[in-house]
């Protein structure tokens, strides 16, 4: 989601039944359909079974492989299912790129959860991320896990550009006076950059679209990790503010351990972040449970 433009190759889903069919023949007969579109990837489902995934840029083929690289690893170490990497692809002409699947992980997007059903997610996701957040570093570097490339903790760099995507959604009609309001009162609290040195493996995209629940709301897996990378903690704990009612991101940190203040207010700011070019993104797909659904999860952030 924070990865700058750059030319896109889209499969088509035909194309994409054709390749898989020559390469996995035990997955005839293919039945595909399509299964959403990522920022970097598009997206197919194969026989109800598995979810494939192919680049449409290049930048995302390298963080496709680096994801096929660490997930073994970690699948069997985490509290929460992730995806397991399990057909994967090779270049053909017309696509350039390699490609991959995983199993079709059970659960569904958190949308219209209410304050409580937030709150049974506080301590899986806190356990979930110290456990992730405890990955030697080491090993993520021996694994070519990548390094933070995009500054995302430079909230310095990152607030002007915030504030333009708040003055557009503002003219869409997308925020209420009083989110506009809250949204520049939090803002104007920001005026240095993030400057924390500490860094661990994470999964660099936790947003409502990225993990999934159950019937009862409760979180039943973590998906979509094109963005895992060595940074810093607090882009995951974006999270407790973009999902988690005040309430229940005090049961968080009562088993992810207490953080800083300052990677508090850093977690909010990211959060917000997110929300905003979600909202931007959903507005642009006319996905309006999308939109109604970043617009409540702003209210609960600035709250």
């Amino acid at each position: 989601m924070n990865q700058p433009w750059e030319p896109e190759i889209t499969v088509q889903i035909g194309q994409a039944a054709r390749m898989i069919t020559a390469q996995f023949p035990q997955l005839q007969p293919v039945h595909i359909t399509n299964f959403g579109e990522g920022f970097d990837n598009s997206v197919f489902l194969v026989n109800n079974q598995y979810v494939f995934r192919f680049p449409r840029k290049e930048m995302a083929v390298s963080l496709l492989a680096a994801e096929c690289r660490i997930l073994p690893l970690l699948a069997p170490n985490l509290p929460i299912p992730i995806p397991h990497p399990h057909f994967l692809g090779r270049p053909e002409a017309g696509y350039p790129w390699p490609f991959a699947s995983y199993e079709l992980l059970p659960g569904k997007t958190p949308f219209r959860l209410t304050e409580e059903q937030r709150i049974m997610s506080a301590k899986p996701f806190a356990l979930f991320l110290k456990k992730l957040h405890d990955f030697p570093k080491g090993k993520a570097e021996q694994l070519q896990i990548p390094y933070d490339q995009l500054d995302r903790m430079n909230l310095v760099k990152r607030k002007p550009m915030l504030e333009t995507s708040i003055e557009s959604a503002k003219r869409n009609g997308l925020l209420d006076s009083g989110t506009e309001e809250k949204l520049h009162d939090f803002l104007s609290t920001i005026h240095a950059s993030f400057k924390d040195e500490t860094r661990t493996l994470v999964h660099g995209d936790l947003h409502m679209k990225n993990f999934l629940v159950d019937d009862k709301g409760k979180i039943s897996a973590v998906i979509d990790w094109g963005d895992t990378h060595i940074g810093h903690p607090v882009i995951d704990l974006s999270i407790v503010y973009s999902f988690l009612p005040p309430a229940g991101r005090n049961e968080f940190f009562q088993w992810y351990g207490d953080v800083l203040p300052e990677w508090k207010i850093a977690a909010r700011f990211k959060a917000i972040y997110s929300l905003i070019m979600l909202l931007s993104y959903a507005n642009d797909q006319e996905d309006l449970k999308l939109v109604n659904e970043c617009c409540a999860s702003l209210r609960i952030a600035l709250n």
